[in-house]
């Protein structure tokens, strides 16, 4: 009797087990399915996947795909009753979405720092525009707009404008950039190029010659401005800019020698007849340059 009651409680154990078991995978399976709808939603529906889908961003496109991927793995781990794979490709799949929504983020977090950057370099070229004007009346030469420049000016900032409103930021402001040199060296020759310079307050020689160094690297980069187009198309314009540029160049490097040797001074007065070279090379292209 002892062992028959002993074998049916064994029976009656079992089968209690079997159902609780039975009864905790129906209820992981329907946890799993739930989470699946939940990942399902927020990678085909969300706005976050949609914001990837009409960003045209590569890189985020591509990780909203993976995360496509690792659900499609995840269905199949629970349709074979590995709810524990399930729950952990569920998760890489969430965190694949966030990180393609993350990569948006950083973008427009650049576009928008650029934009700025556009901004603040228009700001000071349409300074340097209100400055030319005035002092092209003070000087008696009647408006900014009869000189050379500051036509050439406008047109550039007119075009970096355009190229904004059409997306290409990073374009416009390599334009904005060409028209701020031109305005900073139109200024400085309105009011008197050398004149200006010795009006400075420099600490040293040294100081004084960091100074022309930069200024002459502002006329060199007005040549490639004003006249790199032109001298593509004129040969003979190109050959009579590049003799005036050969000799900027050539004092260019002996002013370099004389800075290196410490003669500052002279190498101050060698970079002004090197600039001074570079200006002839604008005015033989037909810009005059005041001053």
């Amino acid at each position: 009797m002892y062992i028959v009651l002993n074998k049916i409680g064994r029976t009656i154990c079992l089968m209690v087990m079997l159902a609780m078991t039975s009864a905790g995978a129906q209820a992981a399976g329907g946890e799993a399915g739930s989470r699946i709808s939940s990942v399902e939603k927020l990678i085909e529906g969300s706005s976050a996947a949609r914001r990837i889908t009409s960003s045209g961003n590569l890189s985020a496109i591509g990780l909203r795909e993976q995360a496509q991927t690792l659900l499609e793995r995840a269905r199949m781990a629970i349709d074979a009753g590995n709810h524990a794979e399930a729950d952990s490709l569920l998760n890489q799949a969430t965190i694949t979405l966030f990180d393609g929504v993350r990569i948006l983020d950083q973008d427009q977090s650049l576009v928008d720092k650029h934009q700025h950057d556009f901004d603040a370099r228009l700001e000071s070229v349409m300074a340097l525009c209100a400055a030319y004007d005035r002092i092209s009346q003070e000087k008696g030469q009647g408006s900014g707009e009869d000189s050379d420049l500051y036509p050439i000016v406008h047109r550039k900032l007119d075009a970096a404008k355009a190229l904004r409103d059409e997306g290409s930021v990073d374009e416009g402001r390599r334009l904005l950039d060409e028209a701020y040199v031109a305005a900073k060296v139109g200024i400085e020759h309105l009011r008197g190029g050398d004149t200006l310079v010795r009006s400075l307050d420099f600490k040293s020689s040294e100081e004084e010659y960091d100074y022309e160094l930069d200024r002459n690297d502002t006329h060199r980069m007005l040549v490639q401005v004003l006249l790199k187009e032109k001298m593509g198309a004129d040969s003979s314009l190109e050959s009579r800019v590049m003799q005036f540029m050969d000799k900027a160049d050539t004092m260019r490097g002996r002013a370099e020698s004389e800075a290196s040797a410490g003669r500052f001074e002279q190498a101050i007065k060698t970079l002004e007849e090197s600039t001074r070279e570079i200006v002839k090379a604008i005015r033989s292209s037909g810009v005059y340059i005041p001053g």
